[in-house]
């Protein structure tokens, strides 16, 4: 497997790490609570990574599916260009502006904490299972469309760094949650 899929495998697997870590011993109640009215609780920031990555799953695939078809295949490194690593760095913690999201991806109001994380490990490792499957294409010329506009296209191996710095942002609100001054008080 060439260096760059491994780094996002490893990657991966550190934001599943981080999450349970993150997420033991919280109850349901402060799973739910929101610093805010127009403030995302913790469980509206895992119900939004699991939407993404469930949404983002099948462009995956039709990237990975017609970059094998075409054949085309290279061992890497690969660069990627300015707008690609903008829009991995837009993601990347800490956060320096907000951003709305898109309709398709918003979260639930609330939901019970034990399946939503059993719902996140699932989605990483199926992440987990195509980035595998990229291994040998040429991550640059391979094309994912974004679930949220045709008109967004990024390259296969620029997508993956996306999606796991778009964890590590959700990661971090959700921390700017539980680091709130009243969420100690939320407990049942």
């Amino acid at each position: 497997m060439n260096e760059e899929l491994a780094g996002y495998l490893q990657q991966i697997e550190a934001v599943k790490r981080e999450a349970e870590t993150f997420l033991t011993g919280l109850t349901d109640a402060q799973f739910n609570w929101r610093p805010g009215p127009d403030r995302w609780s913790i469980a509206q920031c895992f119900d939004h990574l699991n939407v993404s990555v469930r949404k983002t799953i099948p462009a995956f695939d039709r990237a990975i599916a017609a970059a094998r078809a075409r054949g085309r295949l290279a061992p890497g490194p690969f660069r990627y260009g300015w707008f690609a690593r903008w829009m991995v760095g837009s993601m990347e913690p800490p956060v320096k502006r907000r951003q709305g999201t898109f309709k398709i991806l918003l979260p639930a109001q609330e939901v019970p904490l034990a399946p939503t994380l059993a719902e996140f490990r699932m989605v990483r490792d199926q992440l987990a299972e195509r980035v595998r499957s990229a291994d040998g294409l040429d991550l640059k010329r391979a094309r994912v469309i974004s679930p949220v506009s045709r008109l967004l296209r990024l390259p296969l191996g620029a997508y993956f760094a996306f999606v796991v710095a778009h964890d590590r942002r959700h990661l971090w609100q959700a921390a700017n949650v539980r680091a709130a001054p009243d969420f100690t008080h939320r407990g049942s």
